[in-house]
């Protein structure tokens, strides 16, 4: 394997780079190289990054890393990437990791520390068989609950698919926001006026709780602007709203990606919470997801009440730990 990285920007790695991923596997907008170069600008500091190449006759694939000290992991986090894998040919996993193996000991790392690894990679299986042959210490963990539903033809089945009492319940809400005057649902879509609605997205972020104000640092506020531009310039970004008499009340950040759309994050004024403004745009998001023909709605990590009341069925992500010494 070879650094392409030490030599070479972002930019200039695009191109291998987004070859690989539409063959990989495990595709997802986590794994796009725009969204960790946003998150090494930001979010990374402190860390090495390691996008290891490899590549010969019978085997090609990237292992986009970082380190501190002798410690790698993926390139990200696990407070902003929902999903991480490795962009890997099909077929070539097994010289993959014998490469990779082989690097992490020639560089004397001591723990590969990797995160958000979704179920069904084949990561979880052949990295940890391979990492025990070499005598290597391998620990695969579950890490969290991803919960997400095929989607149906129409908004109605999606309905009669919910059960008898959140189907009651999400008709009974919206009912009562129809006696609410001066609604209004938007969709943005377009870069500069994404760009221009972020405060008011962020804003929303900053009320829905304690927990979300203290996330949202000033660098994390940067990336996911610097995040929704980006996606928003390459058709990937959908910026859901819901306006009171001219307000916005709740927003809704989702990112469309192969035939699914991702539900990354979501903000609401709790002042509105009788009328489950928040819930509400939510649904909107999953109907409008209908009528744009996509297949899969994925609410993404968490196991918030909501999700599960909108239809989301369980999958997991793991962790895979190797002490190589």
């Amino acid at each position: 394997m070879t650094e392409m990285f030490s030599e070479r920007s972002f930019g200039d790695i695009s191109g291998i780079w987004s070859r690989l991923l539409l063959k990989t596997a495990i595709n997802t907008p986590f794994q796009l190289i725009e969204f960790l170069e946003i998150w090494f600008g930001e979010l990374g500091y402190g860390n090495n990054a390691h996008i290891l190449h490899a590549e010969g006759s019978t085997i090609e694939g990237i292992a986009p890393l970082k380190s501190e000290g002798r410690r790698f992991s993926f390139l990200g986090d696990q407070d902003v990437c929902d999903f991480a894998d490795f962009l890997i040919t099909p077929g070539q996993e097994i010289g993959f990791f014998n490469g990779l193996l082989d690097y992490l000991l020639d560089v004397e790392c001591s723990s590969l520390k990797l995160f958000s690894i979704p179920e069904d990679s084949l990561t979880l299986t052949v990295l940890p068989k391979m990492a025990r042959e070499r005598g290597y210490k391998v620990d695969v963990c579950s890490s969290d609950v991803v919960p997400g539903m095929e989607l149906p033809d129409t908004w109605e089945q999606f309905l009669s698919n919910l059960s008898k009492k959140n189907r009651h319940e999400l008709r009974r809400k919206f009912r009562r926001l129809e006696t609410v005057k001066e609604v209004v649902w938007l969709e943005l879509t377009e870069p500069d006026e994404v760009q221009s609605a972020m405060d008011d997205f962020l804003r929303l972020l900053r009320m829905s709780g304690q927990d979300k104000e203290e996330f949202l640092t000033p660098n994390r506020d940067r990336f996911f602007r610097q995040v929704a531009y980006r996606f928003a310039e390459q058709g990937i970004l959908r910026l859901f709203f819901l306006e009171i008499k001219g307000e916005k009340v709740s927003g809704v950040m989702c990112f469309d990606y192969g035939n699914s759309r991702f539900l990354y994050n979501s903000g609401y004024n709790p002042e509105l919470g009788y009328y489950s403004v928040g819930l509400l745009l939510k649904a909107f998001s999953i109907r409008n997801a209908i009528e744009a023909g996509l297949n899969y709605y994925d609410f993404l990590r968490g196991n918030e009440p909501y999700k599960y009341d909108l239809g989301g069925i369980d999958r997991r992500v793991f962790n895979l730990n190797v002490e190589i010494d």
